[in-house]
């Protein structure tokens, strides 16, 4: 199991302390001072990133990492009838500001839902000049098991950009698989779970929707059952791509 170490800055921890994490083993950090990591994260679609990898997002940026992100489509077509087509690009300009993140840390694109396969050569060429002008240490995204065709796109051209310079985790959307390997896990503080949930919110197209996989109740399961598996309150699972040390 690799976790994920470091001094965490939550947004409001009581009386503004700072909390070094208490896990001591397979860390990617040895110290608080190692260099942050330049960390790429890649959404087919807006709210793909929250919702696998919400909490390990929040825990990075928390220990001071570099945070990228490059969202794909807006899916503008699968919105509810009659809100304007902008509105998950919206949303997700939320999410950004909730973060902090600057205009230079995110790229959104407005490829078409279900149809990235007509662009992969664009997401290829997109994620080359990613990979040449931040060269980011490690890069999170769709799993290769994930039978969503965006997400089958995205994993594919994520792995062809990125297989000889970073670190490769794929994300856990467990109604989009029919098989996911838990190869590696974070751990998360109750903190990060809370701000995963702030996050989701910001897309009320999607709660409206009555998707299941955004409510409390699913959010808090499915982080307590793979925090089960690591002795954890939380924690977030990730199938491991390459790993460079």
């Amino acid at each position: 199991m690799i976790e994920l170490h470091g001094t965490d800055y939550p947004p409001s921890r009581p009386g503004g302390q700072q909390r070094q994490s208490a896990e001591t083993s397979g860390s990617l950090s040895e110290s608080r001072s190692v260099k942050p990591m330049k960390v790429l994260f890649l959404s087919p679609h807006t709210d793909d990133v929250e919702l696998g990898a919400g909490g390990t997002l929040s825990k990075l940026k928390g220990q001071g990492h570099e945070i990228y992100w490059v969202v794909f489509s807006t899916a503008e077509t699968s919105l509810p009838a009659g809100l304007p087509a902008d509105t998950l690009a919206k949303e997700f300009h939320e999410v950004v500001r909730f973060l902090g993140l600057g205009e230079d840390r995110y790229n959104v694109f407005h490829f078409s839902v279900r149809y990235l396969h007509q662009h992969r050569q664009e997401i290829l060429e997109e994620l080359v000049r990613i990979r040449k002008d931040v060269a980011p240490d490690m890069v999170i995204g769709p799993s290769a098991n994930d039978y969503h065709q965006d997400h089958q796109v995205v994993f594919h051209e994520m792995v062809r950009a990125f297989k000889n310079d970073s670190s490769i985790l794929s994300y856990e959307l467990p109604w989009n698989h029919t098989d996911f390997k838990t190869q590696m896990f974070v751990k998360l503080e109750a903190w990060h779970l809370a701000e995963k949930m702030k996050l989701l919110e910001k897309y009320q197209t999607q709660i409206r929707l009555n998707r299941t996989y955004f409510t409390k109740e699913f959010i808090y399961g499915w982080a307590k059952m793979r925090g089960v598996q690591v002795k954890a309150d939380y924690a977030e699972a990730f199938e491991v791509i390459r790993w460079i040390v």
